[in-house]
């Protein structure tokens, strides 16, 4: 599957320092690797509402990650899936009455074009579901095999994952059973499930049904893979045996996060999967939960129809910290569009105060959990100083505009 058109990153003078991460399972801060090539994974869109501004706030929290890592010398090889076969896109084609490809086709288009609008640093392997279910099936054989799978003796085809093969399991969201039992059916767990030896048990392999579209399985016989073990396998098979960092949204640290690890470190008897699992946090709408339920979503194609600067949607959304639940408002965005005005007359400037400072801190501030509000704060200081006269060095607004292009993605 093709990714979207990148752009050139400004290079920029010296070099960034190791990046501090808050990883989610040791529920704490950790530096990522300072060196080497830096490995990254996030869970990219299910095709039949994209791009709303949740996908757009998780999209700029792993690309900032991206920026840093390069600032600091560091090749990236980054890896986004598309779940382009799941329940939601084919119950979401049959009730607008549409092929469900035609629809994953078009929402994935969409999402290309808003993240190419955001500049989003593309992922080096941008790779579909179906493309790799060949490889998937392998893999849930091998569980099956090794006694990590079991198939339901109900005629069905359907294959799950026993959570008693990984005495790990948990230990990246931190969720109690009682917890884990709430929370799965919310997001696409089957816990009442006959057949099945624990109700958390996830999904490895759906049998085919008469209704539903269906590939080769081999031993397994024809279906479509479960969620989980999509990503697990994309991203052993481009990213090796264990990664810097897994990403995506907070809602996908339990089942998505914790059960894609738990596969993946069965597959390959290597653990943790990943060194940092980092969760952006989610988007609301005047105060109230951004849902596709509630009808409320927030799109990026819509505010591009509106005129609206790409530019003045990743400053809004990076105006809060990427870990925080946060809300999006009209008032949210004037702020950002204003930002980004004084930010641009301040580097049309013939001169301003020395830019060095601000890159050094600026540096520093990303490197802490990616902190944007900071980031923002030392901008606004910066441009306001220049806008009042304060400094007169003609290479700042040059490195000022490089700085903010490089790190925070912001073009002016």
């Amino acid at each position: 599957m093709d990714s979207w058109a990148g752009h050139e990153v400004p290079r920029l003078p010296g070099q960034g320092g190791p990046l501090m991460l808050f990883d989610s399972a040791r529920r704490g801060m950790a530096a990522s690797a300072p060196t080497g090539t830096g490995t990254m994974y996030v869970c990219g869109i299910t095709p039949y509402d994209a791009t709303h501004l949740g996908h757009a706030a998780t999209m700029i929290t792993f690309d900032l990650i991206q920026r840093v890592w390069r600032d600091a010398g560091r090749d990236v090889t980054y890896v986004q899936n598309v779940t382009d076969i799941d329940d939601p896109l084919l119950e979401r084609a049959a009730r607008d009455g549409e092929d469900w490809k035609v629809l994953a086709m078009r929402e994935t288009a969409l999402f290309r074009e808003d993240m190419a609008a955001l500049r989003i640093i593309p992922p080096e392997h941008y790779v579909g579901a179906v493309e790799s279910i060949p490889d998937i099936a392998e893999r849930v054989l091998t569980l099956v095999k090794e006694g990590a799978g079991y198939r339901l003796e109900d005629g069905t085809g359907d294959v799950y994952f026993d959570i008693a093969a990984a005495p790990r399991f948990g230990y990246e969201s931190h969720l109690s059973r009682e917890q884990m039992l709430e929370i799965f059916p919310e997001r696409g767990g089957d816990p009442d499930r006959a057949g099945k030896r624990d109700p958390l048990d996830p999904l490895l392999w759906r049998g085919a049904r008469a209704d539903e579209p269906s590939w080769p399985g081999g031993e397994l016989g024809p279906g479509r893979p479960g969620w989980h073990i999509e990503c697990a396998v994309i991203a052993l098979d481009l990213l090796g045996t264990q990664i810097d960092v897994q990403g995506g949204g907070n809602d996908l640290i339990f089942p998505h996060h914790e059960c894609s690890a738990a596969h993946a470190e069965l597959l390959t008897g290597q653990a943790p999967f990943a060194g940092h699992y980092v969760h952006a946090g989610m988007i609301g709408l005047d105060g109230e939960k951004m849902s596709k339920s509630r009808g409320n979503l927030v799109f990026v194609s819509r505010l591009r129809a509106d005129q609206v600067d790409p530019m003045a949607v990743r400053l809004a959304l990076m105006s809060g910290h990427y870990r925080s639940d946060r809300s999006w408002s009209d008032e949210l965005l004037a702020t950002a569009q204003e930002r980004l005005g004084r930010w641009r007359r301040a580097a049309a400037l013939p001169g301003g105060p020395s830019a060095e400072a601000f890159l050094a801190t600026l540096r520093a501030r990303l490197a802490d959990d990616l902190d944007t509000p900071g980031a923002l704060a030392l901008a606004d200081s910066w441009a306001e100083a220049a806008l009042v006269g304060a400094g007169d060095d003609p290479a700042a607004p040059a490195l000022f505009t490089r700085a903010l292009d490089a790190l925070l993605g912001v073009r002016l």
